[in-house]
């Protein structure tokens, strides 16, 4: 059971991570491109994939969290903690591009917050085995939901594309890290209510 100190703790992520500026350690994939010259609704497009993409990490960082806070390995809970550290740098990319677009977070990131630090938690109850499963399912599909923005954004939206490229590297990163550290193939059922939750929050998230 979580003591006081390790509830407030985590409570203070929580708000950090909805309401404060995220920072990234390293430079923004971004930054050597140029600008590329977009029609309005060209740029509508891109901040609306780009908010889709900054909610996800927002999601991410909560099911870290809360795996993090029922895992039982030690060297789980470490490698969790540094994932969710890239998710944050991720946060940050994501917001700063979608500013430049002229787009706006989604209103809904509480809510995706506060679910997904709930099932975070649960997995991680269920035992490291499937804590790690559940999240290199996530990020699998985290994965292909990436390779398809690249496929939707504008051609010429290099510095979005940049950011989503090298978001893409890492989430493949994490889900070969927990297939290493022991996680187990999700049943297939799961596999595809997880999709299906993801479609409500990407289509939520793209309009509002």
């Amino acid at each position: 059971m979580l003591n006081l100190d390790r509830f407030i703790v985590e409570f203070d992520k929580g708000l950090r991570t909805l309401f404060s500026r995220a920072h990234s350690a390293r430079p923004y994939p971004d930054a050597d491109v140029m600008e590329a010259s977009m029609s309005d609704s060209e740029k509508s497009q891109a901040a609306a994939l780009m908010r889709v993409n900054h909610s996800g990490e927002i999601c991410a960082q909560a099911l870290y969290q809360g795996q993090a806070m029922t895992a039982r390995d030690p060297l789980v809970q470490q490698k969790l903690q540094h994932a969710a550290e890239e998710e944050t740098e991720h946060l940050a990319w994501t917001a700063h591009r979608v500013h430049e677009l002229g787009g706006h977070l989604s209103v809904l990131n509480p809510f995706w917050y506060t679910a997904s630090l709930s099932i975070g938690a649960f997995a991680g109850l269920l035992g490291d085995k499937w804590n790690l499963g559940f999240l290199s399912e996530t990020e699998q599909q985290v994965g292909s939901h990436l390779q398809s923005h690249l496929a939707k954004l504008p051609v010429q939206d290099e510095k979005s594309r940049a950011i989503v490229a090298q978001m893409y590297t890492d989430e493949i990163g994490h889900a070969e890290m927990a297939v290493e550290l022991g996680g187990a193939p999700l049943p297939k059922p799961v596999q595809m209510l997880m999709k299906l939750n993801g479609k409500v929050m990407t289509g939520a998230a793209y309009h509002i």
